[in-house]
């Protein structure tokens, strides 16, 4: 059996490292933060020590045949109720689902800090941090270069056709998406397109591009698939 200090120690440093891992979400205001992956951390500590030690005394009985790693394995699948949680859905955007990883993982870096895998932990903390804090900016650099944008375009009858615009943006045939071509009036349409792996600033040329071409009234874009 584990010493009281050796228990108080484990259950420290998956406190501290929790925290690490925490503070990367605090930081970014998500709702799960400091205090959430400390508890989840702990808590999966706990249970591993619990699940290691708890039952020492039993299994040294004849005929009594336990499994001290059944215990740590429900905690990987109890721990997606908190990360279900984080999770949100808004249209079609869902937020949540890095920060439902974080948790998860950090109940990986609790379960090895009971089982006394020191470098374990920390090696998956550090790697982790590394992760969320490094890989972020990489992340949303691709994605503003890669959102998907809706044109609506109100244009003279038969004015507009996916190649017409295809030539004007200077794009590929795979980035229209969608072109819907609905009546205004007897004159005008009203024309939807799609376009995908589009930067801002390449929208914005798009718009003065599509506004000069004949029979071309109105140009509005909406952003899609917007970084986060």
């Amino acid at each position: 059996m584990l010493s009281h200090w050796s228990i108080f120690e484990r259950l420290i440093v998956a406190a501290a490292l929790g925290s690490f891992v925490g503070f990367e979400r605090e930081r970014l205001l998500w709702a799960a933060g400091i205090r959430t992956h400390m508890l989840v951390c702990v808590g999966a500590c706990l249970f591993m020590i619990v699940s290691a030690y708890g039952f020492e005394g039993v299994r040294a009985a004849e005929h009594i045949a336990l499994d001290p790693s059944r215990i740590a394995a429900q905690v990987v699948s109890g721990i997606g109720f908190l990360g279900a949680g984080a999770i949100l859905a808004r249209g079609e955007t869902v937020r949540g689902l890095t920060t439902a990883a974080s948790i998860w993982t950090v109940a990986a870096i609790g379960l090895a800090t009971g089982g006394g895998l020191y470098f374990a932990a920390l090696a998956s903390t550090g790697v982790i941090i590394a992760i969320l804090a490094g890989v972020k900016p990489l992340e949303e650099a691709y994605l503003a270069r890669n959102q998907s944008f809706r044109l609506t375009i109100v244009a003279a009858h038969g004015a507009l056709t996916p190649e017409l615009i295809r030539r004007t943006l200077a794009i590929r045939p795979g980035q229209v998406k969608r072109f819907i071509v609905g009546r205004r009036d007897t004159q005008t349409d009203t024309v939807n397109v799609l376009l995908a792996r589009m930067s801002p600033q390449q929208m914005a040329a798009s718009t003065t591009k599509l506004k000069d071409l004949a029979g071309v009234e109105e140009v509005a874009i909406t952003a899609r698939g917007q970084p986060g």
